[in-house]
């Protein structure tokens, strides 16, 4: 179940993320969606009901890109807009994907481009570039759907979605339990066009800052890594890509095929340590 409050201007635009959103918890696990319910809160007295129409309209949408039945819902009058769902997904239990499980000598692929954060501050402040608009709206609107289906095809050790916790929390979620480290390399991070350039005006959200405060102490950062870059770590994402582990020997194959299938800006961002670590060091 996940739900949030609107990203964009546009409500069927932001249902269909909202949906995106909530889908991808199944394929982070290498599921298949079967069916979902809506959750709403919507102010009634204050928004105009095609508002809430338009909403629903692009997460029904988006549910049927998935192959999955909308089974109902609840709603509940609310001051402010949110939406998402409630998913139930299949995967066979040995074929199931957890964010343990990781190895030294693991490669990291990451595949959707991160910024989504600092682009909707960027956006709430009117600084937002049509560019950079388009291309993070377009993100988040993508299901992980086709991710999903070819890290199946690989020996696939651990697989998490980058959301609310960044990517730098939500890779200390597959460290946690283990003796393991990472190694990121900043330039192979992906990034959304305009990102740094709104990072250097101090367009960053409060939930990036909440995350450094959290996890920093489990970074080691080195002192040449611009300072958007170092931002982009922390950067809450909503509808963000998978974050895969796999053997090094299959990363760059994978990363061939999700390019091929139109996941343009999959990368291989790094690799797994053994040693007990469990820090990332950014380089």
């Amino acid at each position: 179940m996940d739900f949030i409050t609107p990203i964009v201007d546009d409500p069927v635009v932001f249902g269909a993320i909202a949906a995106a959103n909530s889908l991808s918890d199944v394929y982070t696990m290498g599921g298949r969606p079967l069916c979902a319910m809506n959750i709403v809160c919507f102010p009634g007295k204050t928004m105009d009901i095609a508002v809430l129409q338009g909403v629903l309209r692009g997460g029904l949408e988006k549910m049927r890109e998935a192959g999955a039945v909308l089974a109902g819902g609840h709603s509940v009058e609310d001051p402010e807009m949110k939406y998402g769902l409630a998913v139930t997904g299949i995967v066979h239990p040995d074929r199931i994907v957890t964010k343990r499980g990781a190895r030294a000598g693991d490669r990291l692929v990451l595949t959707k481009p991160l910024g989504t954060g600092i682009i909707a501050t960027a956006l709430k402040a009117e600084l937002a570039t049509a560019d950079s608009i388009d291309a993070f709206t377009a993100s988040m609107a993508t299901l992980n759907r086709t991710a999903a289906e070819l890290m199946l095809t690989r020996s696939v050790h651990a697989c998490t979605d980058v959301t609310g916790f960044g990517l730098a929390g939500h890779l200390c979620e597959m460290l946690d339990e283990g003796d393991l480290g990472a190694t990121l390399d900043h330039r192979a991070l992906p990034v959304f066009p305009g990102v740094a350039g709104y990072a250097e005006l101090g367009l960053l959200p409060a939930g990036l800052h909440r995350n450094r405060e959290y996890r920093e102490a489990s970074m080691e950062i080195e002192a040449r890594v611009p300072a958007p870059i170092q931002d982009l770590l922390f950067d809450p994402q909503t509808s963000g890509g998978l974050l895969i582990a796999l053997p090094a020997d299959e990363a760059p194959a994978l990363v061939d095929d999700l390019r091929r299938s139109g996941v343009r800006d999959a990368s291989v961002i790094g690799e797994l340590v053994g040693g007990g670590a469990r820090r990332i060091r950014v380089r």
